[in-house]
């Protein structure tokens, strides 16, 4: 029983999502109905006054002529029979009444010389009785009344009655001035067969109107609506990017308006796009030029503030010590600004989409560690991960990536990082934990900005700000994703997700990409100690 009721909710909540969807998505739909309610509403209120008024007008003059031939029947014969009639003179009589051109049955009611009502009717013994006329009738036919001049008459009453789903009309008056009293029947059968055709009739014609509302409102809604389709495929062709997409305007009504509205609007959207992509190409080639200028006198200053720093670490003691800070101040910078050069030139790698990996078979454990004992943080990062998780990389820029999330852990969370390694389906999963005071919200959704400070009272650090942004685009490249958030337990954590396999994603770049990535790596992976921001 519960199976059969669960089915049975199922079915009605089916049909009420077809229902919901047929009712407040479709615009066409909704104009059908609408046109239908409005086009039946008005044909059954048009078909019912027709109706009332026809049916009223077709009863109302066979009664007239019936009443009215009852009456001159009733004057012209029964009011010629004696004041006591015999039973062979009312039933002669009653014939004669009954053989007019309304064709009614008639019953006449006299009293015979001895005061015995006698009865006579025109259909005989079984015909036309008295049982059949309703007692209010009779009593309203035999009571006298008076009329405006003092003189007393009896009037003509007539009532409908139904007997066997047929309908009847029974009269019934008296003769002035002394005489029999007289009921006729006369059956409707007829007229209400002839309103049961017009009631017909005017169905079908309701029904064709119901139709012929819902063509024209399926024409009206197609009128209507095929601006707006266009209107809508245009609007998913804009928003896929297709910039030249326009409408085709014809006519002066609210809908060639709107398409000229939309005409204007994805042609300043064009206009503006295009400037801003050109001044997005410029500042590219602007950033990717100098940042070629300025390596190859930085590769000469790098080489002096080599010789400088190999003389600060030499035992002689040769260099003046009042010019001993400034020399370190610049082999400092050097390192800075040569970091600052090289993270740029990856930068706009990323951004030209000439950024290529190189897969190759790691023990995603095994780059971790090797990350780590470069950087000589063996100290200050626990590492919990069980080797022999294995997937098809690219080492450098895994590398690139582990540098700035840890390196970045230690310089603003401090230590003890822990770095825990987990296998997922077909993906791998690298957290890095900090025990430092977390990251603020305000701060959470910015944090993979380029050159993003969390403080603006501080702009100046030792890192580029381009570091974690370097790293989100070499996961990115991977088909991977970074997330930071902050630990219930303190400290921030940034989550990284690479897949098990980037082989396709290689073929793909490096298919696509015609200048390799052959510099260092971002954030030093060469001579550095820590990360970046």
């Amino acid at each position: 029983m519960t199976d059969v009721q669960g089915d049975f909710r199922g079915w009605v909540a089916a049909r009420k999502g077809v229902w919901s969807r047929l009712r407040f998505t479709s615009l066409r739909l909704r104009l059908v109905v609408v046109f239908g309610l409005v086009a039946l509403t008005a044909a059954v209120s048009a078909s019912g006054i027709a109706y009332w008024l026809n049916r009223e007008a077709v009863l109302r003059r066979t009664q007239d002529a019936v009443l009215r031939d009852f009456e001159q029947e009733m004057q012209n014969r029964a009011g010629l029979l004696p004041q006591e009639p015999t039973q062979d003179e009312l039933q002669h009589t009653a014939g004669q009444m009954a053989n007019s051109s309304q064709r009614f049955s008639v019953l006449l009611v006299a009293q015979d010389a001895a005061g015995k009502p006698v009865y006579s009717s025109s259909g005989g013994l079984d015909g036309f009785t008295l049982t059949d006329v309703p007692k209010s009738l009779r009593t309203a036919v035999n009571e006298k009344q008076t009329d405006s001049g003092g003189k007393s008459e009896y009037h003509l009453y007539w009532q409908r009655i139904v007997e066997d789903d047929t309908p009847y009309l029974i009269a019934g008056t008296r003769v002035n001035g002394g005489g029999p009293t007289g009921y006729m029947l006369k059956s409707l059968e007829q007229e209400a067969k002839d309103l049961n055709s017009l009631a017909w009739s005017l169905g079908i014609a309701t029904g064709l109107a119901l139709i012929g509302s819902a063509l024209l409102a399926q024409a009206a809604a197609t009128t209507v609506l095929k601006p707006v389709q266009r209107l809508g495929v245009a609007a998913r062709r804009l928003g896929e990017g297709k910039l030249d997409t326009r409408l085709r305007v014809s006519g002066t009504d609210e809908l060639a308006d709107l398409s000229r509205t939309f005409n204007n609007a994805a042609e300043a959207l064009e206009k503006r796009l295009a400037d801003m992509a050109s001044r997005d190409d410029a500042s590219r080639r602007f950033v990717a030029d100098m940042s070629h200028e300025l390596r190859t006198p930085l590769t000469a200053i790098t080489a002096v503030t080599e010789v400088l720093e190999e003389e600060l670490e030499a035992e002689t003691g040769s260099m003046d010590p009042m010019i001993e800070p400034a020399v370190r101040l610049v082999v400092s910078e050097t390192r800075r600004l040569n970091d600052l050069v090289e993270n740029l030139m990856e930068v706009t790698r990323f951004d030209a989409g000439t950024a290529r990996l190189v897969v190759d078979y790691v023990d995603v454990v095994d780059q971790i560690t090797a990350c780590i004992d470069a950087r000589a943080w063996l100290d200050a990062v626990d590492l919990d991960a069980d080797r022999g998780i294995m997937a098809r990389l690219d080492p450098r820029r895994l590398d690139v990536i582990l540098a700035n999330l840890i390196g970045n852990a230690l310089k603003h969370g401090g230590s003890p990082v822990r770095v825990a390694v987990r296998a997922a389906d077909d993906s791998v999963v690298i957290e890095v934990r900090d025990h430092g005071p977390g990251i603020p919200e305000d701060v959470l959704p910015h944090v993979f900005d380029r050159f993003y400070k969390a403080s603006a009272s501080r702009p100046r650090s030792e890192g580029s700000g381009l570091g974690l942004s370097i790293a989100l685009e070499n996961a990115h490249i991977h088909g991977g994703e970074i997330t930071a958030a902050n630990s219930p337990e303190g400290g921030a954590v940034f989550t990284l997700r690479l897949p098990r396999d980037a082989s396709e994603l290689a073929e793909q770049t490096n298919g696509n990409g015609s200048n390799g990535s052959n510099g260092k790596d971002a954030d030093g992976a060469k001579n550095s100690k820590k990360g970046d921001v």
